[in-house]
């Protein structure tokens, strides 16, 4: 795995452009990880990502040569403890919570991320986490390398962020814009100015908590956009996007 973790460099004041991957395929998980971004969120919540399927996705993020440095982030299908057991003990690092709606649900989810009697996770000795068992402080130094992201997606998560931010082991905060704008009575408007008035809202208060903050913005203008308004990590594309628009470009250029 790469040598620092992202939860060393996901900090207040970082740019960090990530890839969003729901084409549940190692090979594109690969090619990504080579671009020089520096995280790949690896999708299940929206994507038919299975456990067998993400396990083959972190081994194919190292890339062709061995040498990429791109993080990977996992996104359950749910906010689940037996999921985020799986999920740590094949190697996951960095889990991002789907719809926190409060502090009491970050804190769960921390939970479900610690053994006892820091929290609930179960023990599994031989593990493709622990290198199985060759790597013997695994119990020791595990919660430095893990990374958690919760995200908001819902005015009223969004009110709680400054709870959510103070939770013990939260690392950081995701803004989901579909989502948000939905609840607010804009489906598929995220552009609009009340939308993007409560997002800054939200990075303002992720900042105030002392959290980096995250938030999907395809495309170098929003992306740049989100950035110079002190969003740390920013998705800037997604596999599937990125394939359908540059081939429909490509094509609609070339047809007669």
């Amino acid at each position: 795995m790469p040598s620092q973790p992202l939860k060393g460099v996901l900090k207040p004041g970082a740019r960090l452009p990530g890839i969003w991957l729901s084409l549940c395929s190692p090979t594109v998980t690969e090619i990504a990880s080579g671009s020089g971004v520096d995280w790949l969120l690896v999708d299940m919540e929206h994507a038919p990502n299975d456990l067998s399927q993400i396990t083959d996705q972190l081994r194919a993020a190292r890339g062709a040569a061995g040498t990429s440095t791109a993080e990977v982030i996992v996104r359950p299908p749910s906010s689940d403890q037996t999921m985020t057991k799986r999920l740590l003990d094949i190697g996951a690092r960095n889990i991002m919570f789907p719809m926190i709606q409060t502090a009491e649900d970050a804190a769960r989810a921390v939970s479900w991320t610690r053994y006892p009697p820091h929290g609930v996770r179960g023990i599994s000795a031989t593990i493709r986490a622990n290198d199985y068992a060759r790597q013997g402080d695994y119990l020791t130094r595990y919660a430095d390398e893990i990374c958690v992201i919760v995200q908001v997606e819902t005015p009223e998560a969004v009110a709680n962020i400054p709870e959510i931010a103070a939770v013990p082991g939260v690392d950081a905060i995701f803004i989901g814009p579909g989502d948000l704008s939905a609840a607010m009575g804009y489906a598929g408007q995220v552009g609009a100015e009340p939308v993007q008035a409560l997002i800054r809202q939200a990075v303002a208060a992720i900042h105030a908590g002392g959290k980096a903050a995250g938030i999907l913005g395809y495309g170098e203008a929003v992306a740049r956009k989100f950035f110079d308004e002190g969003v740390e990590f920013v998705a800037i594309a997604g596999d599937a996007w990125l394939l359908a628009r540059e081939m429909d470009g490509l094509v609609s250029r070339l047809k007669p």
